[in-house]
């Protein structure tokens, strides 16, 4: 490697100048003339702490860590609020992955949550961390990752999409919040998969948070985040910490406060019935205590109005609760009203949490499945919960005062995952109102598996 011409006069004549290229900053390599770099000028070794410098400041102004100072770990409250043990012992080890990432950011690590539920502090803080200790590093959110790209192309832009480009995928760490909230067009999926792929095949330190799961994330992106050999997948548990102060992690829509006298202790053993009747009720009953310690895919309570489905339905979830442990508790009408109220421009939360947060629940108790409003809507975004559920194999609990035959007759696709025998258990009360005559029903109390 040759100085540039001029440089070995001046390096001579002045002290403290570099005596690579005479201060200069750049040299050429001393090649032949066939060469294809031949003549074309590379930054100096002198200049390279200053190039590192200028390209950590760059990273630090997209990265807009100033707005996320307060993340870190000191501020992270790794127990929780309220956390049941299993909840508390998550977000203890999530916060230990986090830490050590930061300490040697190797592979990559994705961390799997619900809105509020600490990962991006998390990821927030690996940030922080490491500029504290003059590491680049470059956080960012997906959406905003996309309009800064995309802001490249307009004609006043300070940097090219090239430059952009190559310093998002280049960066020693990346760290991508909320992946999966970006509009999906072609163009991000594409730029998206680009930037992975890239870090992927070089094995670049890469943090990325998502409230998805892995199978609702694009199959590109996936099978880079499946790899097991570079990628640490961790999913946290715990609920929204801004919703905390409620104690256990109980959701907003959930009108279990309503039902807390419906317990097993004084649910009626109804010796006014006739011992068929009585004899339901007791299988029914036996069923929802064997639940309520160990809640595993669907429970379905069809009765008549008064017949105790209900009240079982909130036993379980009130001894869920009481053991620390989250339920939802909604009709289904209440529930389509609240997914309707996300359309409203005055509404405080986004049609996606709301209906994530729906679907997502750990235990599920849906009230009053058959009395909601049978229209096209309300039937798609039914299925669309039930189908999600039956796939996860996600506790739920459903009543219904309609029979399987009108269940049928209602909505065929949501009936053909309430029969199969695999997956939900099936009761049928046959008590009456208390007190009273003879409920309706024309099937006998069974139980399927």
């Amino acid at each position: 490697m040759s100085n540039t011409e001029g440089a070995d006069d001046i390096q001579g004549s002045e002290v403290g100048v570099c005596p690579h290229c005479g201060g200069l900053g750049f040299l050429r390599h001393d090649l032949p003339v066939t060469h294809p770099d031949f003549g074309k000028l590379f930054p100096c070794v002198c200049q390279l702490a200053e190039m590192d410098a200028r390209r950590t400041q760059e990273l630090r102004k997209l990265s807009n860590l100033e707005a996320f100072a307060r993340y870190t770990f000191d501020r992270f409250v790794a127990q929780g609020h309220g956390l049941n043990p299993e909840k508390r012992r998550n977000l203890q080890r999530a916060f230990e992955l986090a830490r050590e990432f930061a300490i040697q950011p190797n592979g990559w690590l994705i961390l799997i949550g619900g809105y509020g539920c600490g990962k991006s502090h998390l990821a927030a803080a690996i940030a922080n961390e490491r500029v504290a200790h003059n590491h680049p590093v470059l956080f960012v959110n997906v959406p905003d990752l996309l309009d800064h790209l995309r802001s490249t192309f307009r004609p006043a832009s300070a940097v090219s999409y090239d430059e952009l480009f190559e310093t998002v995928r280049n960066t020693p760490l990346l760290i991508l919040d909320d992946l999966g909230t970006e509009n999906a067009t072609p163009w991000a999926s594409e730029k998206l998969y680009q930037i992975l792929n890239y870090r992927y095949s070089a094995q670049l330190s890469t943090v990325i948070t998502t409230n998805h799961r892995l199978e609702e994330i694009d199959a590109r992106l996936r099978s880079r985040m499946s790899d097991q050999d570079l990628c640490q997948i961790y999913t946290i548990l715990a609920p929204d910490f801004r919703g905390s102060g409620r104690g256990i992690d109980q959701s907003e829509l959930s009108t279990l406060d309503l039902h807390s006298d419906h317990t097993f202790a004084n649910f009626h053993d109804r010796s006014d019935l006739q011992a068929e009747d009585r004899n339901s009720l007791r299988q029914a009953l036996a069923a929802a205590q064997e639940y309520a310690e160990h809640p595993a895919d669907w429970l379905l309570f069809i009765g008549g109005h008064g017949s105790g489905k209900t009240h079982l339905a909130a036993a379980i979830a009130n001894h869920r609760f009481s053991q620390g442990y989250p339920a939802l508790f909604i009709t289904v009408p209440d529930l389509l009203d609240h997914l309707r109220a996300t359309y409203s421009p005055a509404s405080s939360v986004s049609y996606d949490k709301r209906f994530a947060e729906i679907r997502t629940a750990p235990l599920l108790v849906l009230d009053d499945l058959g009395i909601h409003s049978a229209t096209a809507w309300a039937k798609e975004k039914l299925y669309q919960l039930f189908n999600y559920r039956y796939a996860a194999h996600l506790p739920t609990i459903i009543t219904s005062s309609l029979e399987l035959e009108d269940l049928e007759e209602q909505d065929a696709l949501l009936f053909s995952r309430l029969i199969d025998d695999t997956r939900c258990r099936r009761f049928v009360l046959l008590a009456s109102p208390f007190p009273g005559g003879r409920a309706k029903a024309k099937g006998r109390a069974r139980s399927k598996r």
